[in-house]
């Protein structure tokens, strides 16, 4: 149940597409499925399907469509509901299972003329503990004759939780803003370079409703600041090795006011083995530090302003390693998947919490996009 979050966020973060700007314009379908497993013994199905309708020569209407489907068998604490009403003093809500289904559409609609891009839209998410809505839009300008391009994205999200257990939170909302600044030069033919820069803003309830604390005698929830300023750095850059070998690169950089710092490197090789098939090698690192509220387990006492169980919020390191693979069919269908290894280093918190030294995982993705 508390991985679902980072689960969701690490397949999205797989299986974005470029192609859901819509910049071409193009009517166009897909459908596909994800999947995630790891070592604590969640499993996560999510199903997904896109429509894409051109309306006008310069407008086309978009609609995505996600479900996900979780599945924690056993997370030694809280999966376990028994231990968290003896020591918390909550109770369960009848009928609700830790299993959980989220739904969540998107619609959006995007404007190319060919030198000014707009994309906007709506997102809504829904499951059993939990309801999110967000609204964005993202604006890019092309200069000198298309080898530049100045982008904007602002995004805002109002969430609520509905915990499955009977508790009454401090607030039950989360809010969160973001706005990105970009821009993207072609420095030579074979090589292109961008720049970002990201400002966040979260407030609300920032923590998770169902981990707890648990030592010397008490139990207590996990309690975060409620709000939370973080700002990132980003350049990400694609390099053309020769007409079937490319190179793609990244690196951000990102800090916030609970000091936490982090390193996020990514590098993905691609070959096109043939016309129809290209296939390659990608690496993620990435490496944070520990929040200034966070304290060793055994560590906290009664009057601690702040709680913090999560390992999210201690330094840990982690590494991915994946292979992309794309089919383009004769008729100009595309067939992509992938298959990714996830590693994080041993951490306590993970240990105390899930009962294993470290997370290992292994996500999937497979999509099929045709135009019509």
């Amino acid at each position: 149940m508390s991985l679902k979050y980072f689960i969701w966020m690490m397949i999205s973060l797989v299986a974005l597409e470029i192609s859901s700007l819509a910049s071409s314009l193009k009517d166009s379908m897909s459908f596909g499925i994800n999947s995630y497993s790891d070592n604590a013994d969640v499993q996560v199905y999510s199903p997904t399907f896109s429509l894409f309708k051109k309306v006008s020569h310069q407008w086309m209407l978009g609609f995505k469509m996600r479900i996900d489907t979780i599945t924690a068998a056993s997370i030694s604490n809280g999966a376990n509901s028994q231990r968290v009403d003896a020591v918390t003093g909550a109770s369960r809500a009848e009928g609700v299972l830790f299993d959980d289904v989220r739904y969540a559409p998107t619609l959006m609609a995007t404007y190319d003329d060919g030198k000014n891009m707009l994309s906007f839209g709506a997102y809504y998410s829904k499951e059993a503990d939990y309801t999110g809505r967000a609204v964005f839009v993202n604006y890019v300008r092309q200069l000198n004759e298309q080898n530049t391009a100045l982008g904007i994205g602002i995004s805002q999200s109002s969430d609520y939780w509905y915990p499955v257990f009977d508790r009454e939170l401090p607030r039950d909302d989360r809010k969160e803003g973001k706005i990105d600044l970009s821009l993207n030069q072609l420095i030579t033919p074979g090589f292109s370079l961008q720049g970002v820069f990201s400002y966040m803003y979260s407030e609300g309830f920032l923590s998770s409703p169902y981990h707890y604390v648990l030592q010397d005698g008490f139990a207590k929830f996990e309690n975060y600041p409620q709000t939370r300023t973080g700002k990132a750095f980003a350049f990400k850059g694609v390099y053309l090795l020769n007409p079937d070998n490319a190179m793609n690169f990244s690196y951000r950089y990102y800090t916030d006011d609970w000091d936490i710092k982090s390193h996020t490197v990514n590098i993905e090789e691609l070959h096109d083995f043939s016309s129809h098939f290209t296939s390659g090698l990608r690496l993620r690192y990435y490496t944070q530090t520990k929040s200034n509220f966070v304290k060793a387990l055994g560590s906290y006492s009664v009057n601690d302003p702040y709680f913090a169980i999560d390992y999210r919020m201690s330094a840990f390191d982690s590494y991915t390693i994946g292979l992309p693979f794309i089919y383009k069919t004769s008729k100009g269908d595309k067939v992509t998947a992938s298959i990714d290894y996830y590693q994080t280093s041993k951490n306590d918190y993970i240990k105390n919490w899930y009962g294993v030294d470290s997370i290992k995982a292994v996500f999937t993705t497979l999509t099929y996009e045709f135009e019509y």
